[in-house]
Order: structure tokens, then C-alpha cells, then sequence
């Protein structure tokens, strides 16, 4: 296979819905392109995309699959993209190491919320857009709809290249305004007639290809000082008006296609192989201390591995985009993010399974290795001398979680590994092993999400695995004042112990003053600090530790003692065992012995006397509130909103969203385990969500006693 340059190199991110025929798109572009002789389908499970077991199990795409065609001299690297939701991860990572989006349409159906979604993703990362309008030959198929919402959501930005005659099972023919010619199919598809316009399309396709022009003008000056003069732009300059729309998002060209059949396939890789921009076109990567980084070929070697898989009988194949420089085989780098050193034995360029040894490949390119020794996803490895690090893929907060367990304990250490692993292959995939709440914790984009993770686990590992409902991180904290008093004194021959402490606990805020006085039973306490210690807990939330002593009372070489005594119960609060958080403590007394007072004796007094007082101080529990954003159809408002209202949610806002309607709400996390699948319901899975953790609140005072109970029952099952 040739060494293509930086220069003949384009990287694409093939995306769309789930169901809007990605896959089949991408076994047409690779049969045009002659890589592969006969074309695979999704219900045939021969497919060169979806081609691990539980994606033929499945019937959707779970990974995203690199391939490559070479295409008019030039290398066309795509990446394949899974299309639902809760494989978002794949679709986030092809953006950021491409330059240029296909996104696909279902023609049947239109715009939908994951298409919105992934426009938005383009929208955050800068890249440029085209759009592929597919299954034309559907029964539902309304070209002409699918135009207005595009330009309902994205304006005057959408540019028709292409539009078909006629719709439905008798789609066979398309007008192409820039090329201003008729491309015609057999009912069986694949090399059209092309042919010239018929007279009753020419003024449709000529007001088309004049907005075609024009579109193409408004991105370069000259091009619009000579469209001025002449009315009209050659083919040539027409395609370079274009890239630069393209570059700047200016423009959103839109293409007829009818994959299965393999229609308007090479016209439409024609348009990108011509106009689509190289990856010297494109702005610079930065690295982690933003330096811009030129796709060099005589730079440093430097490779950003973006993605490992492991597949049957080879085992783990990494995959690079390289940076700067050249690699070659036989290359010695270093692993820059890990400490390590790594030879690169061979090089791919590859599409799915198939793999194509290349001696060399520059910068731009992208390819695979295998049998590194240590190298994960998110590495940067680089030629001794460089120093670049690269980590600029950002993924989106996780929305569901389980608890996860083998059903048989040997196996714990080998689940531990397989997760570990899991993980390198898919980042969104996170892993928690919780101290907490005494479970390891998966968490993901959704159920089908986990539900993956499981059958991969038990298919792949042959580990049987069990979901189980993750417990709830909640926290306590108290809402008054309150004071108490303990002596630990224990005498049983020789040295003995005692230590005594005497303290005040309230709730603590951002703000508040020093203390000075207080009330209790009566009695009042002037309180004089003389230290305060402010410690950031772990978990969330502050202890503040104030030392008010006076007189010497307690020496001051036993206070560190007491503090340890408060971390020992503020960790396992009185209530339901949670973390403790928010809390004033003031030592203002005590009591020594000249001879038994020692460290451990006022770490005991010191425990005892604050888990007193915090009972005393009308505890409360805390829940986890996270926001919640919800992308939701119009005509399934309702339905949403009085879900988030069962689930306790406080509704904080709706705005309108290009043709979506968005619910912002906070909702408690304890409410949230099945939500994906509920929203999925709900609206035929036209609606997603995001969520993120916002902030701590109390539990409504009948959520706390049924806590409370559950908590108590609990403790008597393990006694």
C-alpha cells in the first residue's frame, strides 16, 4: 500500500441515529472503493463494521470501526460510529481525531434527538458537516420535509447539492446541482446512467445550483468579486468555495444516498475525495500546555493512541492518529504518559478486520499496532527528545449505574481485571471501587449501555456477573447546635487511661463568624478560639476543628488525639452510617490525669463526647441532587415533565431547542436508576438526557424515616 502524505490524507466520522444505515453506507463506500468485492448486510452479520459477537448478537453497532479506502489518489480514513445513545463515547472520539462529519439521515423518519445530539458535538468540536439523507426508497420517505427541518434547525447554512426525483420505492434517479447532471439507477442499483437534466427539472435545479453559487462565493473574496462580475463560478472554483464553507461551518452541504442499494454512494465519496479538506487544513491540536501542533511530517514522531480493542487471536489492537512526524516499524518510543518504552512491530492501515501492513505512516494518518506491552487509551508515545502530550477528548458525564458482582466469589479478582480493561476499550465505561458503600460500581450512558458490558463479560470472560441496585451516597449533617461532655477512665493494673473532653457541635457554613457564646439548658459558654482548623473532607463538605481551650486543661499535644477521634465517627454518621459533613466542632474543656492521660484515651473521649452531641443536634440526611437536562419531542412534554415530577424532580427552567423542547430539572439521584429506560419508553427513544452532580440537599422528613428504618432493620440483619 502507498504512503499517502499529510497532504492526501482526510479523516471522516461517519454518524447518524440508530437505524439510519451507517453501517450499510460504510460496506457500500468500501465496495466502490474496491477494498472488499461484495457487500455485507446488518441482517447477514458480515458486515465489515459490526463484526464482534455482541454486535451480531445485538444487531447494532456497539463500537465505533475504523476503516480506510483509497479513493482518486487520495486515503479516505473513516470511522464508523455506533448510533445510539448510550454509545456515545465511540461517536466522541471519532470527532475529535477526524476532521470532517458525515452525518446520516433516515430519510423515513428525519431529524431525530440523537441527530441532534450529534450535531451539537460537531457544533462544540468545530468540524465541518454534510449531511447524507438515506433510504430514499423507504415507504415513508419525505425528501422535501427533511429539507425544511434542516433548515428549521441549522438556517440558511444548508446548502442542496443533490435532490432526488421522486421518493419511496420508486427512488431511482437524482438531480446533482453542481454538477448539473441526472444520475439514474436500475431498480438494483449500483453505476448510474448520467445523464442530462430533463427539461421539466432544469428550473428547479438551476434556482438550486444558483443558491449553490452563491453559498460557495460567500467564503472567499475573490470568489465573490468574480461572482459579482460574471454571475457564476466554474466547477473548480465552486469546490474551493466550498471547502472553505466547510472549514468555517458556513455551509452544510446535503446528499442524496440510498445505501442498501448502493445509489449515489460514489457521488457523494466523489464530493468528499474532492472537497472535503486535508488534515493540513484544518486548526492545529493542542497539547496539554497548548502548545499548537502542525500534522508535520518532518516534525518529531509523536502518536495519540484513541482507542484499544481486544480481539479473538490477536489480542489487543491500539489504535493511533499520528500527530507530527513519520512512524515507521521498528520505531523505539516512549510511552510519555506512562514512564515506559514501546517498539512499534507493525504497522495497519486497516477497515474492521482486515488489516494492510504499510512500512510507514505520517502525520495525519491513522492506523493500528498490536502487542504493545503498556499502552492504553489516551497515551501519547513520542520519539525520545519530544515531549508533546496529548488529552484533549473530553467524554460526557455518565447517566446510569449498577452495582456489579460475580456470581462467584473466586472469580472476584479476574472481574476486577476483565472491568479494568473494559474501561481501556470504552471510557465511558467508569469503574468505582466504592469504600463507601462497600460495592464496586459500574457506571454508563445507559442500560443497554451495562447491558453489554454483561453480556461481554459472561460471552468473552465466561465470568457470570449479577446487577444489583447501587446503594445511595448519602451524607449527614446537623441543623442546631448542641454541646456534650465524655471521661474515658479505665484502670485495670498499672498505667491506666483517662481523658475527658468537653465540646460544642454546629453546622458549619461558608461565611460564618468565629464563635463567641452559647446557651444551653440555661448555662452559658464563652467560647475563645485560639486555633481553627479547616479540613476539606474527602467526600464532600467541611469539618472545622476550633480549639478553645483555656487554662491548659487539655495539653495541648492531645488535641491531634480528639481530631482523630471526630474523623472516627464523622465517617460513619449516626443516622444510616453515612459520612458526616458540614460541621463546627469546638473543644472549650477538659479534664487530664498527670500520669494515665495519654493519646488514646482522649482519641475514645473525643469519638464519644461528638457522637453525643451530633445525636443531639437534630441530624439530618442528605441526598445527592443532580441536574438533569432532557432533549424531548414537543408531544411527549407532558408525559416527561409529570415523570420528572413523580421522580421528586423541582422543574427549573424550559426553553425551546430546534424543534425540541429542553427540561432542566433537579432531580435526587435516588430517583434516577431506571430513568433512561423509563425516558426511552416514554417517548419511543426519541427523547436523551444529560445529568451531572450538583449539590447536596435534605431529604424530605418522610424520605428520612423510611431511611431511617431501612437502616435500622439492616443493622439487625448483621447482628
Amino acid at each position: 500500500m502507498k504512503v499517502y502524505q499529510s497532504n492526501e490524507i482526510k479523516n471522516i466520522s461517519l454518524l447518524g441515529s440508530a437505524g439510519s444505515g451507517k453501517t450499510t453506507l460504510a460496506e457500500a463506500m468500501l465496495f466502490e472503493s474496491g477494498l472488499i468485492k461484495r457487500r455485507g448486510t446488518v441482517e447477514g452479520k458480515n458486515t465489515v463494521s459490526d463484526y464482534f459477537p455482541v454486535e451480531q448478537e445485538y444487531g447494532y453497532s456497539v463500537f465505533s470501526t475504523v476503516f480506510h479506502v483509497e479513493w482518486m489518489g487520495r486515503k479516505l480514513n473513516v470511522i464508523d460510529c455506533p448510533g445510539s445513545d448510550d454509545f456515545v463515547g465511540g461517536v466522541i472520539t471519532a470527532l475529535n481525531v477526524t476532521d470532517t462529519a458525515i452525518i446520516v439521515i433516515n430519510s423515513q423518519y428525519g431529524i431525530e434527538v440523537g441527530t441532534q445530539n450529534i450535531f451539537r458535538y460537531t457544533d462544540q468540536l468545530k468540524k465541518p458537516v454534510l449531511f447524507a439523507l438515506n433510504q430514499l426508497d423507504g415507504e415513508k420517505a419525505d425528501y422535501e420535509n427533511i429539507i425544511e427541518q434542516l433548515r428549521e434547525n441549522y438556517g440558511g447554512r444548508i446548502v442542496q447539492v443533490q435532490y432526488p426525483i421522486s421518493t419511496g420505492p420508486s427512488f431511482n434517479a437524482m438531480i446533482d446541482v453542481l454538477k448539473m447532471k441526472m444520475y439514474k439507477w436500475k431498480p438494483e442499483g449500483g453505476v448510474p446512467e448520467v445523464l442530462d437534466i430533463p427539461a421539466e427539472e432544469m428550473d428547479k435545479a438551476q434556482d438550486l445550483h444558483q443558491k449553490l453559487v452563491e453559498s460557495a462565493a460567500e467564503n472567499d473574496e475573490a470568489l465573490m468579486e468574480k461572482f459579482f462580475d460574471q454571475g457564476t463560478l466554474t466547477e473548480d472554483e465552486m469546490r474551493e468555495g466550498i471547502r472553505k464553507g466547510l472549514i468555517t461551518r458556513g455551509m452544510f452541504p446535503v446528499f442524496c444516498v440510498c445505501a442498501g442499494k448502493d445509489m449515489g454512494v460514489r457521488r457523494m465519496m466523489e464530493f468528499v475525495g474532492n472537497v472535503a479538506p486535508f488534515v493540513d487544513e484544518m486548526p492545529k491540536p493542542q497539547t496539554t500546555t497548548g502548545e499548537e501542533i502542525a500534522p508535520d511530517a518532518n516534525g518529531p514522531t509523536s502518536l495519540y493512541f484513541f482507542k484499544t480493542t481486544v480481539e479473538p487471536h490477536i489480542g489487543e489492537v491500539s489504535y493511533f492518529k499520528v500527530m507530527s512526524g513519520k512512524v515507521k516499524e521498528g520505531d523505539d518510543l516512549q510511552n510519555i504518559s506512562r514512564g515506559s518504552k514501546e517498539r512499534i512491530a507493525q504497522l495497519f492501515s486497516v477497515a474492521g478486520q482486515i488489516r494492510e501492513k504499510v512500512p510507514e505512516m505520517v502525520a495525519g494518518d491513522i492506523g493500528a499496532t498490536v502487542k504493545l506491552k503498556d499502552v492504553r487509551t489516551g497515551n501519547t508515545l513520542n520519539e525520545k527528545g519530544c515531549e508533546y502530550v496529548f488529552d484533549f477528548i473530553k467524554y460526557p458525564e455518565p447517566r446510569y449505574r449498577q452495582a456489579i458482582k460475580a456470581v462467584n466469589e473466586a472469580d472476584t479478582e479476574k472481574l476486577s481485571e476483565v472491568l479494568t480493561r473494559m474501561h481501556e476499550e470504552d471510557p465511558t465505561w467508569v469503574i468505582e471501587q466504592s469504600k463507601e458503600l462497600k460495592q464496586t460500581i459500574v457506571h454508563g450512558q445507559g442500560e443497554f449501555h451495562l447491558k453489554t458490558l454483561k453480556w461481554r463479560i459472561e460471552n468473552n470472560d465466561k465470568i457470570m456477573i449479577e446487577y444489583l441496585a447501587p446503594r445511595i451516597p448519602y451524607r449527614e449533617t446537623i441543623t442546631k447546635s448542641a454541646r456534650a461532655d465524655y471521661r474515658h477512665k479505665k484502670q485495670s493494673g498499672g498505667a491506666g487511661q483517662f481523658g475527658e473532653v468537653h465540646l460544642i457541635v454546629e453546622p458549619y457554613y461558608e461565611g460564618m463568624p468565629d464563635p463567641t457564646m452559647y446557651k444551653f439548658n440555661g448555662q452559658e459558654f464563652k467560647i475563645t478560639p485560639r486555633d481553627v482548623q479547616v479540613y476539606d473532607l474527602d467526600w464532600g463538605g467541611k469539618l472545622v476543628f476550633v480549639n478553645s481551650i483555656v487554662g491548659g486543661s487539655i495539653d495541648a499535644r492531645f488535641m491531634p488525639a480528639i481530631l482523630k477521634g471526630l474523623m472516627d465517627r464523622i465517617e460513619q454518621g449516626p443516622l444510616t452510617g453515612s459520612y458526616a459533613r458540614d460541621v463546627r466542632v469546638i473543644v472549650y474543656d477538659g479534664k487530664m490525669h498527670p500520669v494515665d492521660s495519654n493519646e488514646i484515651s482522649f482519641r475514645l473521649a473525643g469519638r464519644n463526647a461528638f457522637s453525643q452531641a451530633f445525636k443531639e443536634a437534630a441530624p439530618k440526611i442528605l441526598e445527592p441532587v443532580y441536574d438533569v437536562e432532557v432533549l424531548v419531542p414537543g408531544d411527549r412534554m407532558g408525559d416527561v415533565m409529570g415523570d420528572l415530577q413523580g421522580r421528586r424532580a423541582i422543574i427549573m427552567g424550559m426553553s425551546s431547542e430546534k424543534g425540541f423542547e429542553k427540561l432542566m430539572a433537579k432531580v435526587p439521584l435516588k430517583e434516577m436508576g431506571n430513568y433512561s429506560t423509563a425516558l426511552s419508553s416514554l417517548t419511543g427513544g426519541r427523547a436523551s438526557f444529560t445529568m451531572k452532580f450538583a449539590s447536596y440537599e435534605l431529604v424530605p422528613s418522610d424520605v428520612q424515616d423510611k431511611l431511617l428504618k431501612e437502616y435500622e432493620a439492616s443493622q439487625k440483619d448483621e447482628d
